[in-house]
Protein backbone atom coordinates (compact mmCIF):
# COMPACT_ATOMS: atom_id res chain seq x y z
CA UNK A 1 0.00 0.00 0.00
CA UNK A 2 2.87 2.35 0.83
CA UNK A 3 4.30 1.74 -2.64
CA UNK A 4 1.08 2.83 -4.31
CA UNK A 5 0.57 5.92 -2.12
CA UNK A 6 4.21 6.93 -2.62
CA UNK A 7 3.76 6.51 -6.37
CA UNK A 8 0.66 8.73 -6.33
CA UNK A 9 2.55 11.39 -4.37
CA UNK A 10 5.46 11.25 -6.82
CA UNK A 11 3.07 11.42 -9.78
CA UNK A 12 1.32 14.50 -8.41
CA UNK A 13 4.71 16.14 -7.82
CA UNK A 14 5.64 15.52 -11.47
CA UNK A 15 2.42 17.21 -12.56
CA UNK A 16 2.86 20.18 -10.23
CA UNK A 17 6.45 20.64 -11.38
CA UNK A 18 5.14 20.96 -14.96
CA UNK A 19 7.47 18.28 -16.21
CA UNK A 20 7.97 19.19 -19.91
CA UNK A 21 8.01 15.54 -21.01
CA UNK A 22 4.59 14.91 -19.50
CA UNK A 23 2.97 18.00 -20.98
CA UNK A 24 4.44 17.33 -24.43
CA UNK A 25 2.84 13.89 -24.33
CA UNK A 26 -0.46 15.40 -23.15
CA UNK A 27 -0.40 18.03 -25.90
CA UNK A 28 0.37 15.39 -28.55
CA UNK A 29 -2.51 13.23 -27.33
CA UNK A 30 -4.99 16.11 -27.30
CA UNK A 31 -3.91 17.39 -30.71
CA UNK A 32 -4.17 13.99 -32.41
CA UNK A 33 -7.49 13.12 -30.75
CA UNK A 34 -9.07 16.50 -31.54
CA UNK A 35 -8.04 16.39 -35.21
CA UNK A 36 -9.21 12.78 -35.54
CA UNK A 37 -12.54 13.56 -33.87
CA UNK A 38 -13.10 16.64 -36.06
CA UNK A 39 -12.40 14.72 -39.27
CA UNK A 40 -14.59 11.81 -38.18
CA UNK A 41 -17.45 14.12 -37.14
CA UNK A 42 -17.40 16.01 -40.45
CA UNK A 43 -17.95 12.72 -42.26
CA UNK A 44 -20.04 10.82 -39.72
CA UNK A 45 -22.75 13.37 -38.91
CA UNK A 46 -24.05 13.85 -42.49
CA UNK A 47 -23.63 10.14 -43.27
CA UNK A 48 -25.54 9.17 -40.12
CA UNK A 49 -28.39 11.56 -40.94
CA UNK A 50 -28.54 10.33 -44.55
CA UNK A 51 -28.76 6.71 -43.43
CA UNK A 52 -31.47 7.56 -40.91
CA UNK A 53 -33.76 9.59 -43.19
CA UNK A 54 -33.55 7.28 -46.22
CA UNK A 55 -34.95 3.84 -46.90
CA UNK A 56 -32.84 1.70 -49.19
CA UNK A 57 -32.03 -1.92 -49.93
CA UNK A 58 -29.43 -3.21 -47.51
CA UNK A 59 -30.07 -0.60 -44.82
CA UNK A 60 -30.40 -3.25 -42.12
CA UNK A 61 -27.10 -4.78 -43.24
CA UNK A 62 -25.42 -1.36 -43.09
CA UNK A 63 -26.68 -0.86 -39.53
CA UNK A 64 -25.46 -4.32 -38.52
CA UNK A 65 -22.07 -3.54 -40.05
CA UNK A 66 -21.89 -0.28 -38.08
CA UNK A 67 -22.69 -2.13 -34.86
CA UNK A 68 -19.96 -4.64 -35.66
CA UNK A 69 -17.40 -1.93 -36.41
CA UNK A 70 -18.20 -0.19 -33.11
CA UNK A 71 -16.96 -3.28 -31.28
CA UNK A 72 -13.90 -3.81 -33.48
CA UNK A 73 -10.69 -4.16 -31.41
CA UNK A 74 -8.34 -1.22 -31.84
CA UNK A 75 -5.46 -3.52 -32.76
CA UNK A 76 -7.52 -4.69 -35.75
CA UNK A 77 -7.76 -1.09 -36.97
CA UNK A 78 -4.02 -0.78 -36.43
CA UNK A 79 -3.37 -4.01 -38.32
CA UNK A 80 -5.46 -2.96 -41.33
CA UNK A 81 -3.86 0.47 -41.66
CA UNK A 82 -0.39 -0.89 -40.92
CA UNK A 83 -0.82 -3.11 -43.96
CA UNK A 84 -2.04 -0.18 -46.07
CA UNK A 85 0.60 2.34 -44.91
CA UNK A 86 3.68 0.10 -44.74
CA UNK A 87 6.22 0.34 -47.54
CA UNK A 88 4.76 -2.66 -49.34
CA UNK A 89 1.19 -1.50 -48.77
CA UNK A 90 -1.22 0.26 -51.09
CA UNK A 91 -0.44 3.67 -49.55
CA UNK A 92 3.19 2.96 -48.72
CA UNK A 93 4.55 5.52 -51.18
CA UNK A 94 3.21 8.36 -49.02
CA UNK A 95 5.48 7.46 -46.10
CA UNK A 96 2.77 7.97 -43.47
CA UNK A 97 3.57 5.04 -41.20
CA UNK A 98 4.96 6.08 -37.79
CA UNK A 99 3.72 9.64 -38.14
CA UNK A 100 0.98 11.79 -36.60
CA UNK A 101 -1.22 11.56 -39.74
CA UNK A 102 -1.13 7.75 -39.47
CA UNK A 103 -2.36 7.86 -35.86
CA UNK A 104 -5.02 10.43 -36.81
CA UNK A 105 -6.25 8.19 -39.65
CA UNK A 106 -6.39 5.20 -37.30
CA UNK A 107 -8.26 7.06 -34.55
CA UNK A 108 -10.68 8.71 -36.98
CA UNK A 109 -11.48 5.34 -38.55
CA UNK A 110 -12.00 3.84 -35.10
CA UNK A 111 -14.56 6.43 -33.97
CA UNK A 112 -16.27 6.98 -37.33
CA UNK A 113 -18.80 4.12 -36.91
CA UNK A 114 -19.48 5.19 -33.32
CA UNK A 115 -20.53 8.70 -34.32
CA UNK A 116 -22.46 7.49 -37.39
CA UNK A 117 -24.38 4.94 -35.34
CA UNK A 118 -25.21 7.40 -32.57
CA UNK A 119 -26.43 9.96 -35.14
CA UNK A 120 -28.64 7.32 -36.78
CA UNK A 121 -30.13 6.42 -33.40
CA UNK A 122 -30.59 10.12 -32.57
CA UNK A 123 -32.60 10.80 -35.76
CA UNK A 124 -34.66 7.64 -35.35
CA UNK A 125 -35.41 8.57 -31.73
CA UNK A 126 -36.43 12.15 -32.54
CA UNK A 127 -40.00 13.39 -32.44
CA UNK A 128 -41.88 11.31 -35.04
CA UNK A 129 -43.60 14.47 -36.29
CA UNK A 130 -40.36 16.29 -37.09
CA UNK A 131 -39.48 14.75 -40.48
CA UNK A 132 -43.07 14.65 -41.85
CA UNK A 133 -43.54 18.30 -40.82
CA UNK A 134 -40.34 19.41 -42.54
CA UNK A 135 -41.20 17.47 -45.69
CA UNK A 136 -44.74 18.85 -45.74
CA UNK A 137 -43.22 22.34 -45.73
CA UNK A 138 -41.37 21.46 -48.92
CA UNK A 139 -37.93 20.81 -47.45
CA UNK A 140 -35.60 18.92 -49.77
CA UNK A 141 -33.27 16.24 -48.43
CA UNK A 142 -30.38 18.69 -48.15
CA UNK A 143 -32.63 21.19 -46.34
CA UNK A 144 -33.44 18.60 -43.68
CA UNK A 145 -29.89 18.62 -42.32
CA UNK A 146 -29.76 21.93 -40.46
CA UNK A 147 -33.16 21.58 -38.70
CA UNK A 148 -32.27 18.03 -37.66
CA UNK A 149 -28.82 19.03 -36.39
CA UNK A 150 -30.34 21.96 -34.50
CA UNK A 151 -33.04 19.79 -32.94
CA UNK A 152 -30.64 16.97 -32.06
CA UNK A 153 -27.59 19.10 -31.28
CA UNK A 154 -27.11 17.76 -27.75
CA UNK A 155 -27.31 14.12 -28.82
CA UNK A 156 -24.96 14.77 -31.73
CA UNK A 157 -22.59 16.60 -29.40
CA UNK A 158 -22.72 13.60 -27.07
CA UNK A 159 -21.81 11.36 -30.02
CA UNK A 160 -18.81 13.54 -30.90
CA UNK A 161 -17.65 13.66 -27.27
CA UNK A 162 -18.02 9.89 -27.00
CA UNK A 163 -15.85 9.58 -30.09
CA UNK A 164 -13.25 11.93 -28.62
CA UNK A 165 -13.18 9.90 -25.41
CA UNK A 166 -12.61 6.71 -27.38
CA UNK A 167 -9.89 8.36 -29.48
CA UNK A 168 -7.89 9.82 -26.61
CA UNK A 169 -8.05 6.55 -24.67
CA UNK A 170 -7.02 4.39 -27.64
CA UNK A 171 -3.73 2.52 -27.41
CA UNK A 172 -3.54 -0.38 -29.91
CA UNK A 173 -3.74 1.50 -33.21
CA UNK A 174 -1.72 4.42 -31.85
CA UNK A 175 1.12 2.08 -30.90
CA UNK A 176 1.09 0.19 -34.21
CA UNK A 177 0.69 3.19 -36.53
CA UNK A 178 2.63 5.81 -34.58
CA UNK A 179 5.46 3.73 -33.21
CA UNK A 180 5.38 5.60 -29.86
CA UNK A 181 8.07 8.04 -31.03
CA UNK A 182 9.04 10.57 -28.36
CA UNK A 183 7.97 14.11 -29.21
CA UNK A 184 6.03 13.03 -32.29
CA UNK A 185 3.58 10.18 -31.86
CA UNK A 186 3.87 9.31 -28.17
CA UNK A 187 0.40 9.66 -26.69
CA UNK A 188 -0.67 9.30 -23.08
CA UNK A 189 -1.88 5.72 -23.50
CA UNK A 190 1.20 4.50 -25.38
CA UNK A 191 3.48 6.31 -22.93
CA UNK A 192 1.68 4.72 -19.97
CA UNK A 193 2.22 1.27 -21.50
CA UNK A 194 5.89 2.01 -22.24
CA UNK A 195 6.84 3.68 -18.96
CA UNK A 196 5.10 1.06 -16.83
CA UNK A 197 6.88 -1.74 -18.69
CA UNK A 198 10.17 0.10 -18.06
CA UNK A 199 9.39 0.30 -14.35
CA UNK A 200 8.71 4.06 -14.31
CA UNK A 201 5.36 3.63 -12.59
CA UNK A 202 5.27 7.22 -11.32
CA UNK A 203 5.38 8.76 -14.80
CA UNK A 204 2.78 6.30 -16.07
CA UNK A 205 0.56 7.11 -13.09
CA UNK A 206 0.96 10.86 -13.66
CA UNK A 207 -0.22 10.45 -17.25
CA UNK A 208 -3.07 8.25 -16.04
CA UNK A 209 -4.19 11.00 -13.67
CA UNK A 210 -4.20 13.52 -16.55
CA UNK A 211 -6.21 11.07 -18.65
CA UNK A 212 -8.80 10.76 -15.87
CA UNK A 213 -8.96 14.55 -15.48
CA UNK A 214 -9.57 14.97 -19.22
CA UNK A 215 -12.31 12.30 -19.17
CA UNK A 216 -13.97 13.98 -16.19
CA UNK A 217 -13.70 17.43 -17.78
CA UNK A 218 -15.24 16.28 -21.06
CA UNK A 219 -18.20 14.73 -19.27
CA UNK A 220 -18.60 17.77 -17.01
CA UNK A 221 -18.72 20.08 -20.04
CA UNK A 222 -21.34 17.84 -21.64
CA UNK A 223 -23.44 18.00 -18.46
CA UNK A 224 -23.22 21.79 -18.40
CA UNK A 225 -24.12 22.15 -22.08
CA UNK A 226 -26.99 19.72 -21.86
CA UNK A 227 -28.77 19.75 -18.51
CA UNK A 228 -31.98 17.85 -18.03
CA UNK A 229 -33.68 15.45 -20.36
CA UNK A 230 -31.14 15.44 -23.21
CA UNK A 231 -28.46 13.68 -21.14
Amino acid sequence: MNYFTDAITAAIKLLLQFDPEIYLIVWTSLKIALIATTLAALIAIPVGILIAINTFIGKRMVLQLLNTLMAMPTVMIGLIFYGLLSRRGLLGDYGLLYSEPAVIIGQASLILPIIINMCVVAVQSADSRLLPTLKSLGASQSQLFLPLIKELRYVILAAVITGFGRAIGEVGAAMMLGGNIQGTTRTMTTAIALETSKGDFELGLALGIVLLIIAFSVNFILQQLNPGKHI
